[in-house]
C-alpha cells in the first residue's frame, strides 16, 4: 500500500485539487456562498487534470497532470531568470548586462561610469586593451565620419562610424523602424533597411537610408520575383537612398533563404516588399541575377549606373576563402570595383536562425575582417573599397578595436535594439516581443512611444562617439580612423599576449599581384591561385591537405 502511494504521489496535487473542488462545492451549499470561488477554482484545476491524463502530446503533463504545467512556465520565463537572478554582469549570452546596461545608461543620457575597477579577467585568454599614450588629446568634435564613394562613384556619401545594422520591416515592427530612423534623422547617421525594403515607415522617419538588395530583389522585384532594373531605379532615386547594398549573406545564417508565410504578410508589408498579399513569399539562399564572381561585379556596376552613381557594395559573412578571393580577381578582371563591403560576423544576428547556422556556420567578424582587409591589401585596391564591420558592436572599445583590424566604419542591430529598450528576452521569432520590437502585434508595438525612443537612438549614438573621441585621445590620436592594430594587445593565453601587429598584421600592399611570391604568406598565394574571376566552384575536390608551397 505505502508502496503504491509513493509511486503514485505524482498524481496528489491532482487528487488533492479534485478533493477540494468538492469539499469546498459542499461547504459552499452548506456554509458560506464563498466557497464557491474555491469551488470554481479547484474544479477548473481538476478538470486541467484531467484533460492532461486524456492528451497525448506532452508525456510529462500525462505523468504530473496539472502541476507539470509548472515546468511550462519556468521554461518560458528561463530568459529573465538567466538576466536578472543567474547571470553575473559580465556572462554573454548573448550580450552581457555590462554591455546591455551601457546601452541604456547612454541611451537614457544617464551616468554611464563605473566605480570601484573592472569586473573583467583582465589575465584570463581572450582578454584585449588599449595602448594609451603619455600625450593624450582632446578632441572637441566627435561627429567622426568617413566618406563612401570610389572613382566610379557620382554621389559618394559620408557616412558616421557607428550606424544601424540591416533590420528589416516585417522582423521589427512599425514603431520600431519609425523610431529608429526618426533616431538616425536627429543623430546624423544612416538607418540600413534590412532585406524588406523601404516602408512608410522609413520615409515618415526621414532618416539616411542604405537600401539593402537581397536575394529576394524586394522592392525592385518584377511580377515573376525576378530583378527588376526598371523598379530599381525608380526606387534608388529617392533622395533618402544614400547607399545600396547587396546582401550575399547574413552573420545570423550565411548560405540560408527564408519564407515569410502569407498568414504573417500585412497590407503594408506587401506595400514594402512589392509582393501578393495571401502567397508565401521566398527570399532564396543564393541570387538568381549572377552566379559568378564577374556576375556580381557586373550586378554592382548596373545597380551603380540605375541609381545615378550612389555608393554600390555587397555584405557577406566570410565562408571559403577562396570564393571571396574570386570576387577580387573579377574587380581587377572587370575594373568594376564596389564602393564598400561590409563585413558581417558569424556572431551577429537579429534574424532567427536554425542553431546550427546561428553557433556553427561562417567566420567571426574579427577574423573575416582581417581577411577581407588584408585580400583587398594585397590586391593592390584597399584604397578604392571602404569596409563596414558589424558583429556584437556596441561600446566605443568595440568600435575603435574594429577600426584597428581594417574597417573604416561599424554597424549595429542588437545594440541600437537595446536603445529603444531591448531586454534581450530573445523571443524576436515567436511574435510575443514583451517591449513591441519585434512583433507585428499591433497592440505590443503600442508600448514603444516614437519621441522618446528615437531620442534614446540618437542619444546612445552621440555619446557612443563622445567615448570613441575620448579613447581615441586616450591613445594620442586626433581621429579614430587612425586606429592601427599596434595600439591594442589580445592576450592568448593566461600568461602571455601579443601586440596587436603580430596578432592581426597588416600584410604588404599588392603582395597578391606583384608577381614576387613571399615564402611567409605561402597559404595566402596558394588559396589566390585557387580562385578563379569566373567561378565560385573550386578547381579541384580535395581530399587531403592543399599542396602547400614550401618556403625559401
Amino acid at each position: 500500500m505505502v508502496k503504491a502511494l509513493i509511486s503514485n504521489q505524482r498524481y496528489a496535487v491532482f487528487c488533492c485539487v479534485g478533493v477540494a473542488a468538492f469539499a469546498s462545492l459542499g461547504a459552499a451549499i452548506l456554509y458560506s456562498g464563498w466557497l464557491f470561488i474555491v469551488a470554481a477554482v479547484c474544479g477548473a484545476l481538476f478538470v486541467l487534470g484531467i484533460c492532461d491524463l486524456r492528451q497525448h502530446r506532452h508525456a510529462i503533463l500525462r505523468n504530473y497532470p496539472v502541476v507539470g504545467h509548472l515546468r511550462f512556465l519556468l521554461e518560458s520565463i528561463r530568459p529573465e531568470i538567466r538576466q536578472y537572478i543567474i547571470e553575473s554582469d559580465n556572462d554573454a549570452v548573448p550580450f552581457n548586462r555590462q554591455d546591455r546596461g551601457l546601452v541604456y545608461q547612454r541611451a537614457k543620457g544617464e551616468e554611464d561610469k563605473r566605480p570601484f575597477g573592472t569586473i573583467e579577467n583582465v589575465y584570463g585568454s581572450g582578454y584585449a586593451w588599449l595602448t594609451h599614450s603619455a600625450t593624450p588629446v582632446t578632441i572637441a568634435d566627435t561627429d567622426f565620419r568617413v566618406r563612401v564613394g570610389g572613382p566610379a562613384c557620382k554621389q559618394p556619401y559620408d557616412a558616421s562610424l557607428y550606424n544601424i545594422s540591416a533590420m528589416s520591416f516585417g522582423a521589427l515592427s512599425a514603431n520600431a523602424i519609425l523610431a529608429l530612423n526618426t533616431g538616425a534623422r536627429k543623430g546624423g547617421f544612416a538607418h540600413d533597411t534590412g532585406e524588406g525594403s523601404i516602408s512608410r515607415y522609413h520615409r515618415r522617419g526621414g532618416g539616411d537610408l542604405i537600401y539593402q538588395v537581397a536575394s529576394g530583389y524586394f522592392g525592385c522585384r518584377g511580377d515573376d520575383g525576378q530583378f527588376s532594373a526598371e523598379k530599381f531605379a525608380r526606387l534608388s532615386a529617392d533622395p533618402q537612398i544614400k547607399m545600396i547594398e547587396i546582401k550575399l549573406s547574413q552573420g545570423a545564417k550565411p548560405g540560408h533563404g527564408g519564407m515569410l508565410p502569407a498568414s504573417k504578410i500585412s497590407p503594408e508589408i506587401a506595400e514594402a516588399r512589392g509582393i501578393a498579399m495571401g502567397i508565401d513569399c521566398t527570399s532564396p539562399a543564393a541570387h538568381s541575377t549572377f552566379s559568378t564572381p564577374i556576375g556580381l561585379m557586373q550586378f554592382v556596376g548596373q545597380l551603380r549606373e540605375l541609381s545615378g552613381g550612389k555608393p554600390v557594395g555587397f555584405k557577406l559573412c566570410i565562408g571559403h576563402r577562396r570564393e571571396f578571393m574570386s570576387m577580387v580577381k573579377a574587380m581587377l578582371q572587370t575594373g568594376i570595383v564596389p564602393d564598400f563591403i561590409v563585413v558581417d560576423g558569424a556572431e551577429g544576428g537579429t534574424g532567427a536562425a536554425p542553431v546550427e547556422f546561428a553557433n556553427r556556420v561562417g567566420m567571426p567578424m574579427l577574423e573575416g575582417l582581417t581577411f577581407v582587409h588584408n585580400t583587398l591589401r594585397g590586391a593592390g585596391i584597399r584604397g578604392q573599397v571602404r569596409i563596414g564591420a558589424a558583429g556584437k558592436i556596441v561600446s566605443a572599445f568595440d568600435i575603435a578595436r574594429t577600426l584597428a583590424l581594417g574597417a573604416d566604419w561599424c554597424n549595429a542591430a542588437r545594440g541600437f535594439m537595446f536603445a529603444i529598450g531591448c531586454i534581450q528576452a530573445q523571443s524576436c521569432h515567436t511574435n510575443k516581443c514583451p517591449v513591441g520590437i519585434a512583433t507585428q502585434d499591433p497592440t505590443r508595438q503600442r508600448a514603444i512611444d516614437i519621441g522618446d525612443k528615437s531620442d534614446r537612438v540618437a542619444r546612445f549614438h552621440r555619446n557612443t562617439m563622445r567615448a570613441l573621441g575620448e579613447i581615441a585621445g586616450a591613445a594620442g590620436l586626433n581621429d579614430p580612423s587612425n586606429f592601427m592594430p599596434y595600439h591594442f594587445m589580445f592576450r592568448q593565453k593566461d600568461n602571455e599576449f601579443l601586440d596587436g601587429n603580430e596578432a592581426y598584421p597588416y600584410l604588404p600592399e599588392g603582395f597578391l599581384v606583384a608577381g614576387e611570391e613571399i615564402s611567409e604568406l605561402a597559404d595566402w598565394h596558394d588559396r589566390w591561385d585557387r580562385a578563379s574571376a569566373e567561378s565560385f566552384a573550386p578547381p579541384e575536390i580535395p581530399h587531403g591537405p592543399f599542396r602547400k608551397r614550401k618556403a625559401a
